[in-house]
């Protein structure tokens, strides 16, 4: 080997160690950032020597596209989730159900009970109407719990769209600079895969708020689409549009959201199909509370029902202890919406308002013709009896509502218990899944993309023997010159 040849090799030593330290130490830097991709400085050798060709970064597209999948399922399972649970505190309370319909209504059985029992007593006549007030505030709360629900995931909606709207143009920053780097950048340079790493980045934030695939074309550009095939993005984004409503009654029906002109199907069911945050809150809207809503309402409407007067002269029905905005005896097995925000007690006997709580007992709210204790007994138990057996029987429910079809009111208001704490229990279960699963697929995505600080200090301390190396060449050259120059002189 000439000196040259000598010198030239330990150049090429110092060139490439001094590449692949600063890729390494670049490495290390970012081994906790989850947006970096691991890079590896790949070497050639040819009649020249060895010689750094290429800064490669790492890439596993099967692999991210498992971790966007799992990442837009949990985020909607856990935004479901998060909707049944504030659900069940705000309108049953603690483990004890205390601010239920169903505990009320219960409360209410016991206080009718009482007032049969000893019918010619005032105090049982007024304890039976305080608790039928206390009933029909708590589905007048459990409506503007179940309505707030709906206003908050209108909310989460907004800003969702307008979240993903920023994303989407960010993306197209990115893009463009990954396209350009494609492009421009030399094959050493780092350029190309700082860019891939920012739009990583940006990806997976779109994918938690929208399930999201991606297509890569020439020029490493890419497309991305909904997990229904809607274009999201294609060289420029599309527009995603919403029009947010303020507040909601059980009657509200809240606008659709719109991506590229396509409206966004809400997710189904506790084990949500949704994709992705907004899916979710559109469920939570559209389909969660309203169907919890229903039940609430078919409980205001079976008490509207239970306790109606009927006309002695042409039995016509008209609402008795429990009444409503409608003022009418709701049609059998048909829901009303927004019933159980407006019921209220029957002002006629309310003492507060002027009223007498013993036309519980005799009849008469509506009037004279529909009085049925005609003798003015004040043993009369006949009529509270009626009501109590009446709460006990089963009647028809809607099955829209999502509950029992038929069943005594007692029992109906303890399944809509039942059905909210089943789809909150069903909701644990499957957020504990998807939760596990991105845990999975993120530290299978991370294993092989991301930096393993053990592989890379070893791999440092390899380079720092090839640095060795080329020092050692480089002194032995050294040294041959200047025993040359020593016989020279």
């Amino acid at each position: 080997m000439s000196l040259t040849t000598a010198l030239n090799n330990a150049q090429a030593i110092f060139n490439n160690t001094g590449t692949q330290s600063s890729v390494v130490s670049n490495n290390i830097a970012n081994a906790s950032n989850s947006n970096y991709s691991r890079r590896q400085a790949m070497l050639t050798t040819d009649m020249a020597g060895a010689q750094v060709v290429k800064i490669d970064r790492s890439s596993e597209p099967a692999l991210q596209k498992a971790y966007l999948s799992s990442s837009s399922s949990d985020s909607a399972q856990q935004l479901l989730l998060n909707a049944y649970g504030n659900l069940q505190s705000a309108t049953l309370g603690g483990n004890d159900n205390e601010i239920s319909p169903a505990t009320y209504l219960s409360a209410f059985q016991t206080a009718m009970q009482t007032f049969s029992g000893s019918p010619s007593s005032t105090t049982a006549a007024q304890s039976a109407i305080n608790a039928a007030q206390s009933l029909a505030t708590s589905l007048n709360n459990a409506t503007s719990a179940v309505q707030d629900a709906r206003t908050d995931a209108d909310k989460q909606i907004s800003s969702d769209v307008s979240t993903l709207n920023s994303l989407l143009k960010q993306f197209q920053t990115a893009n463009d600079a990954v396209k350009s780097a494609t492009t421009t950048a030399g094959p050493t340079s780092s350029a190309l895969a700082d860019a891939l790493d920012q739009r990583d980045s940006v990806l997976n934030q779109i994918s938690q708020i929208v399930g999201v695939t991606t297509v890569t074309r020439g020029n490493n550009d890419m497309a991305l689409y909904t997990s229904s095939g809607t274009t999201l993005f294609e060289t420029i984004p599309r527009t995603v549009t919403f029009q947010p409503t303020n507040s909601y009654t059980a009657s509200t029906v809240g606008n659709s959201v719109y991506i590229d002109g396509v409206a966004l199907t809400p997710g189904q069911g506790a084990n949500t199909t949704a994709q992705g945050s907004l899916q979710a809150a559109l469920q939570v809207r559209d389909d969660v509370a309203p169907t919890y809503q229903k039940q609430l309402d078919e409980i205001a409407r079976g008490l509207v029902t239970t306790f109606a007067e009927t006309n002695s002269t042409n039995s016509t029905k008209a609402p008795g202890l429990f009444t409503w905005t409608g003022g009418t005896v709701p049609s059998s097995a048909t829901v009303v919406t927004g019933l159980a925000g407006s019921i209220t007690v029957n002002p006629a006997v309310v003492t507060s308002q002027g009223g007498n709580p013993n036309l519980l007992r005799d009849g008469g709210i509506n009037g004279a013709n529909y009085v049925v204790n005609t003798n003015g007994d004040s043993g009369y138990s006949t009529q509270l009896d009626a009501y109590i057996t009446a709460m006990n029987t089963k009647m028809d429910f809607d099955a829209s509502a999502g509950s029992d079809t038929k069943a005594s009111l007692m029992d109906y208001a303890s399944s809509s218990i039942g059905w909210l704490e089943g789809q909150r229990s069903t909701a644990t279960t499957a957020a504990e899944n998807t939760s596990a699963a991105l845990s999975r697929s993120s530290g299978a995505y991370s294993n092989a993309t991301g930096v393993n600080l053990d592989e890379e200090l070893t791999l440092m301390m390899d380079i720092e023997q090839s640095y060795k190396a080329g020092t050692k060449i480089l002194n032995a050259v050294n040294e041959m010159l200047q025993s040359v120059l020593d016989i020279a002189s």
